[in-house]
């Protein structure tokens, strides 16, 4: 298995430096042992002008079918000549995708300390694979490639070029370019779509490919328009897995989303020219609101469920009374703006003994999660589509069930104060539904009875007599007598979806 990864320079900038970002030298040539053959490490050309790199993987297909790792392809597992004579040693493979992960990993995770500002420049390269399986051929490779910012060329290989009636292999020649890539974002790209254009893999697909998945597509995947396609065959077609991968993307594309647009609107005032003092954001409004509710709730170890950028994480950390704080969010990148935000790596042993960040789902039940005074989840609920409401809804209050759940949420009806919002839009554009006073109270009061947890309501933000305060908040407090009405996954949803609101 061959590929090559080529890039050009200038004297300010040499092509060389892919070599800091490789973490390979170009003056040397370097092998690396692994359990399926020999991947060795290249340099066909290294100049200030033009630097290519190149992975060539020796496969030992007898070794890979002794140690039980080659039954998961290439025919029936009886199919015993098949294990060792196939196309292993020489077409792009789920093999080659994990040497590029294991010979690379630094650069796959943009890491490169003798010069940390060169991982985060996009570099002109040119990514070159000359026998590459693609199952669903060139119009495939161009599906997967070009949305990502690749100029694709994609050329078929004949099965025998001297019997062209036979027509065209599986196997296509791929030559990829792009100038507005990092080299981490090309490896992480080629790490997952590899094995998908193959569509197999060498070894068992077990949960944790899920994760993989997640980490090498973190910032292109969920939005890719063959999402679906790709989660299906890099995890091999397991339907319990690509459920959950599918919905752990649409979690991780709702929390990235640009939070630009919603405080702009939030924010928006009518400023007169003299005015001189300005009004206070909503965003920081409803901090403060829910600062004060969990104050008056007496809670001491909060949860903040959903807590993006961790700006609650931080107010919450300046007040004494919170002893441990938990910040938990599906998305890594907006955990690790967390962690810069809140200096976690500078911060002093005591402080940093109040306060936890950590990656989950709040579609799933979370044993991390039981046992705190509160959890907030502050604009959040508008981000799930309605049906996934119930799963949301059972993990916090009937699996976790902290004594006090603060939630926060757009009052639709105020959309109309906001002159910079055209009539019917939402206030955000990922925002599933917004609801208005009515409904909003409907469904935590049914939340509520599912429970055995009493809710009251509070306006955040200027409260209007005729359309309300911008954003609602129900305070739940767990009763101190009583039952939940049901203990399962509960399956009702406010009765008023977005659809019917439009009309």
């Amino acid at each position: 298995m061959f590929l090559t990864i080529s890039t050009t320079g200038t004297p300010e900038r040499p092509a060389t430096d892919l070599g800091f970002l490789l973490h390979k030298h170009p003056d040397k040539a370097q092998a690396f042992s692994t359990s399926y053959g020999t991947a060795h490490v290249l340099y066909p050309e290294a100049s200030v002008e033009r630097c290519t790199a190149a992975l060539l993987l020796e496969v030992d297909a007898v070794a890979l079918v002794r140690r039980g790792k080659g039954k998961g392809r290439g025919g029936a597992p009886d199919a015993a000549l098949a294990q060792y004579v196939n196309d292993r040693p020489y077409a792009a493979s789920s093999l080659l995708a994990v040497a590029l992960s294991a010979v690379f990993s630094s650069a796959m995770k943009g890491q490169c300390a003798a010069k940390p500002d060169l991982p985060a420049r996009p570099l002109p390269l040119r990514i070159e694979v000359p026998a590459l399986p693609a199952r669903g051929g060139a119009d495939l490779v161009r599906k997967l490639f070009e949305p990502l910012g690749w100029t694709v060329a994609v050329e078929a290989v004949a099965l025998d070029v001297e019997f062209p009636e036979w027509g065209d292999s599986r196997y296509v020649r791929l030559e990829l370019e792009a100038s507005g890539l990092t080299v981490a974002e090309a490896l992480r790209h080629l790490y997952v779509l590899l094995p998908v254009l193959d569509d197999a893999k060498h070894y068992w697909v077990s949960s944790d490919e899920v994760d993989k998945l997640l980490r090498a597509g973190e910032g292109w995947l969920p939005d890719h328009p063959e999402q679906r396609l790709i989660a299906d065959r890099y995890l091999s077609r397991r339907w319990s897995l690509m459920r959950e991968a599918m919905e752990r993307l649409e979690l991780v594309r709702l929390a990235e989303a640009d939070d630009t647009e919603v405080e702009e609107i939030d924010n928006a005032v009518d400023e007169e020219a003299d005015t001189e003092e300005k009004p206070i954001p909503l965003a920081v409004q409803r901090r403060d609101a829910i600062l004060a509710a969990l104050q008056a709730s007496g809670a001491a170890r909060v949860l903040d469920l959903g807590c993006g950028q961790g700006q609650l994480v931080q107010a919450l950390l300046k007040d004494v009374r919170f002893t441990e704080i938990v910040g938990v969010d599906v998305s890594i990148r907006a955990l690790a703006i967390a962690s810069r935000r809140l200096k976690l790596d500078r911060m002093g042993e005591r402080q940093a003994a109040r306060v936890r960040l950590f990656q989950g789902s709040l579609a799933y039940t979370d044993n991390r999660l039981k046992g705190y005074d509160a959890a907030v989840l502050s604009e959040v609920v508008e981000h799930l589509d309605l049906p996934r409401l119930p799963a949301l809804e059972y993990a916090v209050f009937g699996s976790a069930r902290p004594r006090t759940v603060l939630v926060t949420t757009p009052n639709v009806e105020y959309n109309v104060r906001w002159e910079t919002l055209p009539a019917g839009h939402s206030r955000h554009g990922d925002h599933r539904f917004e609801w208005n006073r009515e409904e909003f109270r409907t469904w935590a009061r049914q939340v509520a009875g599912r429970h055995g947890y009493e809710v009251e309501f509070t306006p955040v933000g200027p409260d209007d007599p005729e359309v309300g305060p911008p954003t609602q908040m129900a305070v739940f407090t767990l009763a101190t007598t009583g039952t939940p009405t049901t203990t399962g996954t509960p399956t009702t949803t406010p009765t008023t979806t977005k659809e019917e609101k439009a009309a």
